[in-house]
């Protein structure tokens, strides 16, 4: 039956029922388009389908209707909380199912991907990438603190802290063995921080500098002149090993730049040559006879 309004009271003429033609005085009725019919013909033949339940909407009932659609009062409620939304706002969705405000809101809104319920207006989140979180669903795939607006590091499918990801993934110092999280520089293929690779003397970083590693040790280039180096026997000169002369000579215990290496008569060059030793002196082979 279509949508038309109808009237319901107790017959006190002489009508008859317009379908089964019972004799209608004194029974109650009910007028629809100008037909009087008995309330068991109206809800057999006129009354509307409650959407919802699929029953007939009687003449005792109360009717509730949107966009062609029926429902008794009793079940006009939200889908999916079952509050009764007579007298409230609501939506009508798929399958002719009628939402609360709040379920549909709660419904079309993004889902956490920490806990998959719906984020909805003034929840704080975290957005990365398309996806979407609660700030203190947000949390680190390794401490599980909550990360939410904090710095972070991606890891495939995973999410750390800045403190977790130094520990598990930064390179670590060979001096003080903490994480190297910027900078840095290596060394015989050993990383260090920066402020790490100093000079054992002074303690002015090396980075980029000139320096001489001895044993577990490094010193700059005036460091190790002053405090390591040996002293030359015959200029009495820092033996550096940088520059001129990086070959050395030793004999007992001192030593010589190979160009300092000479015969004291004649300055002739000894390195790598035979030569006599005579009062604690050095000379050629020939000299000492000359003596």
């Amino acid at each position: 039956a279509g949508p038309g309004s109808y009237t319901v009271g107790t017959m006190s003429e002489r009508f008859d029922c317009h379908y089964c033609r019972d004799n209608l005085q004194g029974k109650k009725y009910v007028q629809k388009e100008g037909r009087h019919c008995c309330v068991k013909c109206f809800e057999k033949i006129c009354a509307n389908t409650c959407t919802e339940c699929k029953k007939p909407i009687g003449a005792d009932s109360k009717e509730l209707h949107f966009k062609n659609r029926y429902w008794h009062d009793t079940c006009f409620r939200c889908f999916k909380c079952y509050t009764s939304l007579v007298n409230e706002p609501f939506m009508l969705r798929e399958n002719n199912k009628v939402w609360c405000s709040n379920c549909t809101a709660a419904e079309d809104a993004p889902r956490c991907k920490g806990c998959f319920k719906p984020i909805i207006a003034g929840d704080q989140n975290v957005e990365y990438k398309k996806m979407v979180w609660h700030k203190d669903c947000f949390t680190c795939s390794q401490c599980k603190q909550v990360i939410g607006s904090g710095s972070f590091f991606p890891k495939g499918d995973e999410f750390y802290c800045v403190s977790c990801h130094e520990h598990k993934f930064a390179k670590t110092c060979a001096k003080c063995k903490n994480p190297i999280t910027s900078g840095g520089l290596t060394y015989q293929e050993q990383p260090w921080h920066s402020e790490c690779f100093i000079c054992s003397n002074c303690k002015k970083q090396l980075g980029g500098k000139r320096f001489t590693a001895v044993e577990d040790q490094f010193y700059c280039v005036e460091c190790y002149k002053e405090c390591v180096a040996k002293k030359c026997a015959g200029c009495k000169n820092p033996i550096t090993g940088f520059g001129r002369g990086t070959s050395v000579v030793n004999y007992e215990d001192e030593s010589w730049h190979d160009y300092c290496f000479k015969c004291t008569k004649c300055a002739r060059g000894l390195a790598n040559k035979r030569f006599v030793c005579h009062n604690g002196k050095i000379y050629c082979a020939e000299c000492p006879k000359r003596l």
